[in-house]
């Protein structure tokens, strides 16, 4: 039987488990993967704590290895969500008898002191034979059946071969789109200013993507990204935006404006072993320091994997690059990790600062962070600034910078570099908002 583990630390994390996958496929003629993800999860962890919520969590890898016996190999693909891969099989048939056994199986409530919890799964399936096989496109076809079985409406379960057709008349354009996107020109930057709250100078911007459609006009290019990341051209679409950045970098020089832009990073590129040499060319081709740069994640990716993620970040802050946690406060705020993280800023959800004057507990949310940010020496920024009332607030608590509608929406590169060379007003003054 497989080894039991007696904390999730010991289980194999997305980027190990990878590896696990792509070397299973070098011992047998077939492979199949299984992610299965927790159900409402969240709930646990809000009504009990996260100290119980992975108490369960361990329960659950657990029992997966009792349930499934030594012949799978077992990871957790992030906070939620397991991976199981059975060696040596892609009987359809077989894979649905293992979900409904997983299911019949977690019927059994689990206990933790005086607390229950049954466990529902949503479970999506990859099957396929090893003589062709690429561990991206395996791995990525597995997310997406685990993607549709979220969205099925009777049926938690999902699963896809290597050779099933998913692409529909409107994914298929989307991809065409992406395509003649990179290559006619059709994406830019836009620029939202981040401000000192105290002068409203404008000490940075953050870089925002929008697509000059031919037809449709200036879009938020949500469906863009959503089928860059169906088509593994996340990568391609990250590093053109990088490029951008530099580039932009090397025009505000030019007009007198040293300061720091913030490129928000896909969970692909965190985990390419091309980035940071990608980022060292981009900086001698330029001829602009790296710590001009600074990359925004979000707070769910920052604590999907522990190890693969704080190696990456770590040698990123190593090269001067500053780093900084978006969407702070949103989710599932693991504080330990925070803790451990090099981290140059933690930018508040937007939620907290738009509801600001209107429950008295984001105000102490927000004095919360900021107290966290002075503690580990690293900037709080508040986004979603909308009213003078909310920067008065912001103010009082002590948060120095912030970006939101108040001071500019994002703009193209022009129309920013005109915004920064001058005072930006509200209310009556300056200065003295």
């Amino acid at each position: 039987m497989s080894r039991m583990h007696s904390t999730l630390a010991t289980i194999p994390n997305r980027y190990a488990f990878i590896n696990t996958i792509d070397a299973s496929a070098n011992q047998c003629h077939s492979l199949s993967l299984m992610l299965i993800d927790v159900v409402r999860f969240s709930d646990v962890t809000t009504s009990l704590g996260i100290t119980v919520g992975d108490r369960f969590l361990l329960e659950i890898a657990n029992r997966l290895h009792v349930l499934f016996n030594k012949e799978v190999r077992i990871g957790r693909i992030s906070g939620d969500v397991f991976g199981v891969v059975f060696l040596n099989t892609s009987n359809a048939t077989f894979l649905r008898d293992m979900f409904e056994r997983l299911v019949e199986h977690f019927k059994t409530p689990m206990y933790h002191d005086e607390h229950a919890f049954i466990a529902d799964f949503n479970v999506g399936v990859v099957q396929g034979r090893c003589d062709e096989f690429e561990i991206t496109a395996f791995v990525s076809r597995a997310e997406a059946a685990l993607k549709q079985a979220k969205e099925n409406k009777y049926e938690n379960y999902f699963a896809l071969s290597m050779h099933d057709k998913t692409e529909t008349g409107r994914s298929l354009a989307l991809k065409a789109d992406l395509k003649r996107a990179l290559s006619q020109n059709e994406l830019e930057l836009y620029y939202q200013p981040k401000v000192d709250l105290n002068t409203l100078n404008v000490i940075g911007a953050e870089c925002l993507l929008r697509w000059n459609h031919p037809l449709d006009g200036v879009l938020f290019p949500g469906p863009l990204i959503e089928a860059a990341e169906s088509y593994n051209m996340m990568n391609e679409l990250g590093y053109w935006t990088l490029e951008q950045a530099f580039r932009s970098l090397v025009e505000l020089e030019k007009h007198g404006l040293p300061i720091t832009l913030s490129v928000n990073i896909s969970p692909t590129q965190l985990y390419d072993n091309h980035l940071l040499p990608s980022l060292k060319l981009l900086s001698e081709t330029y001829s602009m320091p790296l710590n001009r740069v600074e990359l925004e994640l979000t707070e769910d990716v920052a604590l999907s994997n522990s190890l693969m993620v704080k190696k990456q970040l770590d040698e990123l802050r190593a090269m001067g690059i500053a780093i900084s946690v978006d969407d702070f406060g949103k989710g599932y705020s693991n504080l330990a990790y925070i803790r451990d993280l090099d981290l140059t800023a933690l930018k508040i959800d937007k939620t907290f600062v738009m509801e600001l004057t209107d429950h008295p507990v984001n105000r102490a949310i927000i004095e919360a962070a900021n107290i966290i940010g002075k503690a580990k020496g690293c900037a709080v920024i508040a986004e979603g600034v909308e009213t003078i009332k909310q920067l008065h607030i912001l103010r009082e608590v002590g948060v120095r910078q912030g970006q939101g509608y108040l001071f500019s929406k994002a703009v193209p590169l022009g129309s920013f570099i005109q915004l920064a060379q001058r005072d930006i007003i509200v209310g009556t003054s300056p200065r003295q908002a």
